[in-house]
């Protein structure tokens, strides 16, 4: 038999493992102990493909010229599965040459290359019974069998070592699954490079840090600004951002009331501090899929001179699911090499907890860089303790810079409670970047807060609805869909609505209309009533300034965020009035519930003081603390057991990777169903997407085109509205609407049953 070959279309299996090993050995250089992970990353890039020297699959790779060929579980017949040989012959070679630690530490190498696939095993009732399967070892024996080069099969040089993981036992979780990254994204890059030889020079191209910087420094200094108290004080929030990006990398706190120009601020200490201390990119992470279209506009309108082509925007519901995973869709997939990435914390965070091949591609790219959490007071509590372990090793070891970018800081120190069992193991040695947050929040207080006169005693819908229909000018946020549908139902005609029942491309209709309506009432041109009723979706980043704004008892930062859509540009003469009420149902059971009674639990005895005293506002900075501390130890802060989960046994290095990646779902999928709606100001565009849907099937640019049309459902509805011919399901995942002129409103989005709007998963 000629050459064998790695990939239909004569990529030969050789260059292909060379190739592989080098780019892998390159990208974890840097990491701590580079050139130990460099070893390592080299030699599991060396022996990954091993399995394809099989005659079985050789012969299958000649006759199926198929991009598939290649990917377990699209190629049918024991005789070509290929990802085991490797594993066991690391374990061999290792045990050969470095007795039993050689082939304990090889255990590192088997995760690797037997997960390049199918994504990283358990090891135990997983990985480790895979590998003693006659299968497996008759695999290995026919690779072996076909005489694979002696550079390949022995390369000089490799001493298994694990005495210097970064971060050790608590860090071997993480390092494996960086190394696996190396991996996956070095097999993806040499495989795309044979198939689409133009390929990587379209990734190519972006414009680097450093002109991004001057980019942002010219538009800034282009904007006109209003010399106002409010811009005056914005500007000198930019001002101490780009002095303290000098400081030393490690955990930073952006504290700046909401209105106070947190997002072009931060970003610009983010590409001062990338410039002073070479680090290598920006990941810009946002809590939800809402905002993250907006945030990445306000970014591209301030990079314009450099092209179209500045960052990559990634939604987290643009990976596939494994079940539909084709060769294309995985070379499509996002591996954040990009200077700026904006992106969800679902897509950020589950990815560094994730055993998928994809969603893993990009965690090498995190190394050396700056990750903005903005909003970070909606990091999700029932990951927190997990979520906190990860950021403290990537700022330890991985080179990481992170920037708590928030009006209401969580308290993420280390607490120890009277119950230990709920301690927090906190982030280490967080810098304030401002220089006196009490007294800049004491001069962008714009809002004065009314608190209900009884916790305990609710406010009919009725009553809310008429106190709202007496302004001229307000806004209402409430909990659930449901409250919001009924809050509108009571109001006058010409109210208008918000909630995630309506889709990306229709909410960002409806805030568009409303900045336009502000802007000509305080201009006098229109003198019609303006009443709007949300969900808490305009809580986080949406840049729009009511005089009144009602909010439904909630956590008290969201009664923060709330009030930031109050006077938000200062321009009232006196303060913004914010009344909290007392709906008449409770927020849903879990997180929001909580967070309404650690609320009632901080605030309780808090007067309105006539002299306005800060003491005795309610949102005043010194409260946060508190009220985070209280509502912390009211939630189990690893919910999953994920910590348990990804703790090394020394015995045998068993760590059950896959059962963490289950178990770290910030948005359970399975619960909901993704649905295309026919909205009617983008139809003839939505049609043209799903024609194309139905005629090439999934892409990764046109799943993106289309999320901007997408609700999420729970799937307990979804299936009764497929049955009855509501729904139609294109590919397995994604449902369309059938009929829009019944099931889709141009004032309040999805129409359905009722039950849709209450559950607690679904309060957006």
């Amino acid at each position: 038999m000629s050459e064998p070959w790695a990939h239909s279309g004569g990529h030969l299996l050789v260059d292909h493992l060379r190739a592989v090993a080098a780019l892998a050995g390159g990208f974890s250089q840097t990491f701590d102990a580079a050139e130990l992970a460099q070893r390592w990353a080299y030699l599991a890039g060396l022996w990954h493909d091993l399995g394809k020297y099989r005659p079985g699959f050789q012969k299958y790779v000649r006759l199926a010229d198929n991009l598939d060929a290649h990917i377990e579980g699209k190629v049918g017949g024991r005789e070509k599965t290929h990802s085991a040989a490797g594993a066991l012959w690391a374990m061999q070679r290792l045990e050969q040459t470095h007795g039993a630690p050689g082939k304990l530490a090889a255990h590192v190498l088997a995760y690797l290359i037997a997960g390049h696939h199918s994504g990283l095993a358990d090891w135990n009732d997983g990985l480790a019974q895979r590998l003693a399967d006659p299968d497996s070892l008759q695999e290995l024996q026919e690779s072996l069998f076909a005489s694979p080069p002696d550079d390949v099969l022995k390369p000089d040089g490799f001493t298994p070592d694990l005495r210097c993981i970064p971060g050790g036992a608590a860090g071997f979780a993480l390092w494996v699954r960086m190394l696996f990254s190396c991996l996956v994204d070095a097999d993806f890059l040499d495989t795309e490079a044979h198939f689409d030889a133009g390929k990587p020079a379209r990734r190519e191209g972006f414009p680097t840090l450093a002109q991004m910087r001057e980019a942002f420094d010219a538009h800034m200094a282009a904007l006109p600004v209003p010399s106002t108290p409010v811009n005056t004080l914005r500007a000198d929030i930019l001002r101490q951002c780009r002095a303290q990006a000098v400081l030393a990398p490690g955990f930073f706190s952006l504290t700046v009331p909401t209105g106070g120009g947190k997002t072009l601020s931060s970003l610009a200490f983010a590409l001062e501090h990338a410039q002073a201390h070479g680090k290598r990119r920006i990941v810009y992470a946002i809590p939800y899929t809402s905002i993250i279209e907006q945030t990445a506009d306000v970014f591209r309108n301030v990079f314009q001179a450099l092209g179209d082509e500045v960052l990559i925007e990634h939604h987290s519901q643009a990976d596939a699911a494994e079940k539909d995973e084709t060769a294309r869709s995985r070379l499509a997939c996002e591996n954040w090499d990009a200077p700026l990435v904006v992106t969800t914390n679902v897509q950020l965070f589950e990815s560094l907890f994730a055993a998928k091949t994809s969603r893993c591609r990009k965690l090498h790219n995190l190394v050396g860089s700056v990750i903005v959490l903005d909003e970070a007071q909606q990091l999700p509590p029932a990951f927190l303790q997990p979520i906190l372990d990860v950021l403290n090793l990537l700022v330890a070891h991985y080179g990481v810079t992170v920037v708590l970018c928030t009006a209401t800081q969580p308290a993420l120190g280390s607490t120890d409670y009277f119950d230990a069992s709920k301690n927090l193991r906190g982030l280490h040695n967080v810098r304030e970047i401002i220089d006196d947050p009490d007294a800049l929040f004491a001069a962008l207080k714009r809002v004065q807060v009314e608190l209900p006169p009884d916790w305990t005693t609710p406010t009919p819908w009725a009553d809310i609805a008429a106190q709202l229909s007496a302004e001229d000018c307000v806004l209402a946020i409430v909990n659930t869909r449901k409250a919001a549908r009924e809050l509108q139902r009571l109001m006058p005609e010409g109210t208008l609505h918000l909630s995630a029942l309506m889709c990306g491309a229709h909410r960002k209709d409806v805030i568009a209309h409303i900045k336009v309506r502000l802007k000509a009432k305080r201009e006098g041109r229109d003198t019609r009533p303006l009443r709007v009723v949300s969900t808490q979706l305009v809580e986080a980043g949406v840049d729009i300034d009511f005089p009144v704004v009602y909010r439904a008892l909630a956590g008290l930062d969201s009664i923060a965020q709330a009030a930031g859509r109050c006077n938000r540009e200062g321009r009232m003469q006196g303060k913004g009035r914010v009344v909290v009420f007392v709906p008449p149902e409770r927020p849903p059971l879990g997180h929001l519930r909580k967070g309404a009674d650690a609320c009632i639990s901080t605030l309780h005895g808090q007067a309105q003081d006539p002299q306005h005293d800060p003491q005795h506002d309610p949102l005043a900075r010194s409260l946060f603390a508190r009220y985070f501390t209280e509502f912390y130890h009211s939630v189990d802060l690893d919910q999953h057991r994920v910590v348990n989960l990804l703790t090394v046994q020394p015995r045998d290095l068993a760590v059950k990777f896959r059962t963490a990646a289950d178990a770290f779902r910030l948005i359970d999928d399975a619960d909901s169903a993704t649905v295309v709606v026919r909205y009617a100001a983008h139809q003839e565009h939505i049609e043209s997407l799903l024609n194309i849907l139905a005629a090439e099937g999934p892409q990764r640019w046109l799943m993106r085109k289309l999320q901007r049309y997408t609700v999420t459902i729970p799937q307990r509805l979804a299936t009764p509205m497929l049955n009855q011919g509501d729904l139609t399901l294109p590919m397995p995942g994604l449902y369309v609407l059938a009929n829009a002129d019944n099931l889709y409103s141009d004032i309040l989005g999805l129409v359905s049953d009722a039950d849709v709007y209450n559950p607690s998963g679904f309060a957006l």
